[in-house]
């Protein structure tokens, strides 16, 4: 299928075009033709791909060492998105709501807000720091040697949470507790702001888990044969 027709049919994987570092001018190329002119491997692209539509990671396994790498890769450019993008986006809309309504509400949304996003980037900072510079070091197969086992694919999977779980309480918030009467377009484009960001921190849980975590698994499987 033609790139171009895919997006049409669900514009979300403009977003995935995103995480991959892929430019939205995607012509009139098929999924091959891209995968190939990005040096990217189509078992990869369509097994996110299909989860960005709704379908489990249906690539075959086992992943490449190149794609895995890849994976981490398109993880911490989420990780980016969530940080300079939605965060900022979603606090200056409900900072705009505060401009304009003195309900008590709006400061206790912000304050849930705020101490959400605080354990968002205590997830992502882990992710940083402990988990990415893990797995890759478990795909070099000369420093898996020299530094042993200092850390797992299972200790990792114990320590995942859906972080896009509580966007839900601050949807339901605004959906029925929260009163402010006008504003329309500025709360619609705070509940599109935070419905994107759920959308896409449940497609980055669904990538570590299904793609991530289980490829870990494998290679450490495979060490101890």
């Amino acid at each position: 299928m033609r790139m171009a027709d895919l997006i049409d049919a669900n514009p979300n994987l403009l977003l995935m075009l995103q995480h991959f570092n892929i430019d939205f001018r995607v012509s009139d190329q098929t999924v091959m033709q891209l995968c190939g002119s990005q040096d990217i491997s189509e078992n990869l692209f369509v097994s996110i791909a299909n989860l960005y539509n709704g379908f489990g990671a249906k690539g075959h396994q086992p992943f490449t060492r190149k794609d895995m790498l890849q994976v981490i890769e398109f993880l911490k450019r989420s990780h980016n998105y969530y940080r300079w993008d939605k965060y900022p986006q979603i606090s200056s809309y409900i900072r705009q709501l505060q401009e304009d309504h003195a309900e008590k509400e709006l400061r206790l949304l912000e304050k849930f807000f705020n101490e959400y996003f605080t354990e968002v980037l205590d997830h992502l900072d882990y992710e940083d720091n402990v988990a990415f510079p893990y797995f890759i070091t478990l795909l070099d197969r000369e420093k898996r040697a020299e530094e042993g086992e200092l850390y797992s694919s299972k200790e990792y999977s114990e320590h995942h949470t859906d972080i896009e779980l509580k966007l839900q309480d601050l949807k339901n918030l605004l959906l029925k507790y929260v009163k402010i009467d006008g504003d329309l377009d500025l709360r619609r484009k705070l509940f599109f702001a935070l419905y994107e960001l759920e959308y896409d921190l449940y497609i980055h849980s669904l990538i570590e888990e299904s793609i991530l975590i289980p490829s870990g698994v494998s290679i450490e499987r495979a060490q101890h044969v």
